[in-house]
């Protein structure tokens, strides 16, 4: 999920023989674990069995952890800088990162795809994908409304990926069963830099225990995990000379700059709320809050309100205090016919709306709240005369069944983590949004945009796919930013056919609808096959 945040949060490789270093330079080989190690590795097998499309899959998963270190780590050189001798001394930072892989049985590794999978936050544990998308058992959840309390519903996941490639669910550092521990380790982990480079080392390491470096190699990001997938796909490619077959984008955000969140502290950038209205149109079509005839097919109604976000409203935005008062009052008109919100509350603010305020006026004749994550659910008002909404009703509807579930699941099914906690988040205040993006030695200043790092990333390997996904509900990364950003790469012209689209009517977690949940599971497993060099 990627959760609402304040705006101010808001290797070498061949090319190194030649020019400075494309992303500050992982250290390649890391010393191993001396005495002061904190965590020690972890697997447990266990075996099932999942139908997908007709096909029983025979599977092996192991629950486990890899230990990780932040950049330039070096023990005995912290401790001999220190003037440690003793073993007792306080060591490095390192974190343990907890997965859960699932193999199938029979499936030579040379001749089988491997996807890394996280969600995002930044601080959320990889439950979301793993039990309700792609493992091989997903949890039960209503469609747009309030899922009742326990007990939950676990179920064989007809739409699990299993049947295109193996599959990695990885919980970030401090989340899930992931640990971080040692010196200054909230600085070490907890920043997107740092976090892309644990990931980084994460993948690395387990090709190598589990012999999957020949193997077609995907990720999959959700919500916060689309910039780490960004930046994760810039190090391996121009860093660790480790070319993708694909990168998969659910819910994209990389351009912090165009969240609809707040967007009033950052005055001068209008990009937000153009890109944010095509969901607000979906949004108020779906509750039936349009004050005229309701169009009857989605997907057409929406391609005239991207032209019109695109056209007339981003040039009237452009103009500021400059434009013209009828004008004003004409787009205002045309909004308000667009996304049901009276044309005199737009005028009031200035024609550019948050989605805070979107979500908390849309249904405010019924003392209702609209869903933020997934604009199709609606909750209980907490404060009617508020200005924004104060919570997510969606969050709120599905987030006790996919902890409750992920809690039991690991313990009686993958006999892991009897005496440890699983933590579904993790958000500390320390995490850092700053960001060095390529050709760079040192963040820089303002918002972070990781962009560039996946257009490096394509510009490296020119043969990288990308697919992006996303809901037409989804106002936490409304479908229409992830479009624009994609078209505003910094690539090649001919590298745009690289990337291909597919939306779906869902919300943020687009496989809480069980259909739009096989559609998306039957767009990414055609994306891997069509990719994976396998079938050729």
């Amino acid at each position: 999920m990627l959760h609402r945040l304040p705006f101010h949060l808001l290797a070498t490789s061949l090319l190194a023989l030649t020019t400075a270093p494309a992303i500050a330079a992982d250290k390649a080989d890391a010393p191993p674990p001396g005495p002061n190690a904190i965590f020690k590795e972890a697997q447990v097998p266990t075996s099932g069995t999942v139908t997908v499309k007709g096909q029983k899959i025979d599977y092996q998963a192991i629950s486990g952890t890899i230990v990780v270190h932040p950049a330039h780590w070096d023990d005995t050189a912290w401790r001999a800088a220190a003037g440690k001798t003793d073993d007792k001394a306080e060591p490095g930072a390192e974190a343990s990162m907890f997965y859960v892989a699932y193999f199938k049985k029979g499936a030579p590794a040379a001749n089988r795809p491997i996807t890394f999978l996280f969600n995002g936050g930044p601080g959320s544990a990889t439950v979301w994908l793993h039990m309700g998308a792609f493992g091989p058992r997903r949890v039960v959840t209503r469609d747009d409304s309030h899922t009742p309390a326990a007990p939950y519903t676990l179920v064989d996941n007809e739409g699990s990926l299993l049947d295109a490639s193996d599959l990695v669910f990885i919980d970030a550092p401090g989340t899930g069963f992931s640990r971080v521990a040692g010196k200054d380790k909230d600085k070490a982990f907890f920043g997107m830099d740092e976090d892309a480079y644990a990931f980084t080392s994460f993948i690395q390491t387990f090709l190598t225990r589990h012999g999957r470096w020949n193997s077609p190699k995907y990720l999959f990001g959700e919500s916060y995990g689309t910039p780490r997938a960004a930046m994760i796909a810039a190090r391996l490619t121009a860093n660790h000379m480790v070319d993708l077959n694909g990168v998969i984008l659910l819910s994209q955000i990389l351009n912090f700059n165009l969240s609809a969140d707040e967007a009033s502290l950052n005055p001068g950038t209008d990009q937000p709320y153009i890109t944010a209205l095509p969901t607000y149109a979906a949004t108020a079509w779906y509750h039936k809050r349009l004050p005229g005839a309701r169009p009857a097919e989605l997907e057409p109604f929406l391609k005239e309100v991207e032209a019109f976000a695109s056209g007339d409203y981003a040039a009237a935005l452009q103009q500021g205090a400059l434009l013209d008062p009828a004008k004003k009052r004409a787009i205002a008109d045309r909004m308000a016919a667009y996304i049901g919100i009276p044309a005199d509350y737009i005028l009031r603010s200035d024609l550019r709306l948050e989605g805070g305020q979107f979500t908390q006026q849309l249904q405010i004749g019924s003392d209702l709240t609209t869903g933020r994550l997934d604009s199709r659910f609606s909750g209980p008002a907490m404060d009617v005369l508020n200005k924004e909404s104060d919570y997510d009703p969606q969050s709120a509807a599905v987030g006790s069944a996919y902890v409750s579930a992920m809690n039991a699941y690991a313990r009686e099914t993958l006999h892991y983590g009897m005496d440890e906690t699983y933590k579904p988040s993790n958000y500390s205040s320390a995490w850092s949004f700053d960001h060095t993006p390529p050709g760079r030695s040192e963040p820089v200043r303002g918002t972070a945009n990781v962009m560039p790092d996946l257009a490096m990333a394509m510009k490296f390997n020119p043969q990288l796919k990308v697919l992006v996904t996303g809901g037409y509900y989804d106002l936490a990364t409304p479908y229409y930013e992830g479009w624009y950003e994609m078209h505003h790469l910094p690539i090649p012209a001919s590298l745009q056919s690289n990337i291909s689209y597919r939306y779906y009517r869902s919300g943020h977690m687009v496989y809480a609808n069980t259909d739009a949940l096989h559609q998306l599971h039957d767009t990414v497993a055609d994306f891997i096959t069509a990719t994976d060099n396998l079938h050729k």
